[in-house]
């Protein structure tokens, strides 16, 4: 993986505020919402997480800068390479929480299996140990070990919001998980996902944090809880009198237009607004918007006639 400092774009002496500033660029820069076209900017967008994660944190980031964890954030083994024996001979290794193994190398490289062969176990053994140091950190620090609270912005539609529909968000790792959206929701409300955050070898998982925006719409204005559309009507049908269709959140409507309507009138169609906190809809209110036909020589007589 590549150095994070590299990835972040900034320099090794660069200050928490300014890796921080290089992050949220990036992360905007290549976040697959903004990328739909391209099916490289996942990765792209999880490498600049996978960065910031180590050297955003103060304490991952002194332990990278001191090679105790590579670019992963996974823990470095010093003495596995370089320097030894160009003859061959032993090497004597500490592991985590104090055990200790011996390799025989071969110009400075282990060979041989200390375990007769059996790779797997030697990687449990070590996997076990770093659970126990973690465990044991944790331990002195007074609380459980556990993963980190992801946090991430879920933009709704108002159909959304109103049906409580089912939606994607996208973690900061490049994850997307499913997002039940409560009957009633807020612009600007955070919802927790339990488990859903980051995770932690030896411990339980953080929890995902979504705060929900609103998307701008173009069709609804929303006030408080209610909804206004406007509902473009032929002049005919304003003079006469019909039924039109309304769009609302849950599908199209057909609503009854009296004759003699103007761009005025306004038709309220209850409980077709957002979810109320304490249950129910609000409403919708349709305005009626009198369209003119295009080029009407009949209408057109008939108005210079009434002149």
């Amino acid at each position: 993986m590549r150095d994070p400092y590299e990835v972040l774009g900034v320099a090794k002496s660069a200050n928490a505020r300014e890796i921080k500033s290089a992050y949220r660029k990036l992360a905007k820069k290549y976040h697959p919402d903004q990328n739909p076209d391209d099916p490289s900017a996942k990765d792209r967008f999880a490498a600049v997480n996978q960065a910031y994660e180590i050297v955003g944190d103060e304490k991952q980031r002194a332990a990278f800068d001191r090679g105790e964890i590579g670019p992963d954030g996974k823990p470095r083994f010093q003495g596995f390479e370089g320097g030894g024996d160009p003859f061959g001979g032993f090497r004597r290794q500490q592991g985590p929480g104090g055990a200790h193994f011996e390799f025989r190398t071969a110009g400075g490289r282990p060979t041989g299996d200390p375990f007769d062969g059996t790779t797997d176990i030697f990687s449990q053994i070590f996997g076990d140990a770093f659970a126990e140091a973690q465990a044991a950190r944790a331990g002195a620090r007074g609380r459980p070990l556990r993963g980190e609270d992801l946090n991430a912005v879920l933009e709704v539609s108002v159909e959304d919001a109103a049906t409580a529909a089912k939606v994607a968000a996208i973690m900061p790792d490049g994850r997307k998980i499913a997002v039940k959206l409560p009957a009633y929701v807020e612009d600007g409300q955070t919802i927790r996902l339990k488990g859903q955050g980051g995770q932690v070898m030896g411990g339980e998982p953080g929890d995902a944090l979504i705060r929900i925006r609103f998307a701008k719409n173009s069709r609804y204005r929303i006030e408080g809880r209610d909804l206004h559309v406007d509902v473009p009507v032929p002049l005919k049908d304003a003079v006469l009198g019909a039924k039109v269709a309304v769009e609302t959140p849950s599908g199209k409507l057909a609503v009854n237009v009296p004759a003699w309507s103007s761009s005025d009138k306004v038709l309220r169609l209850k409980g077709r607004g957002l979810p109320e906190k304490a249950g129910g809809h609000a409403d919708l209110y349709a305005h009626v918007r009198v369209m003119l036909p295009e080029r009407d020589p009949d209408l057109e007589a008939l108005m210079k006639k009434r002149s």
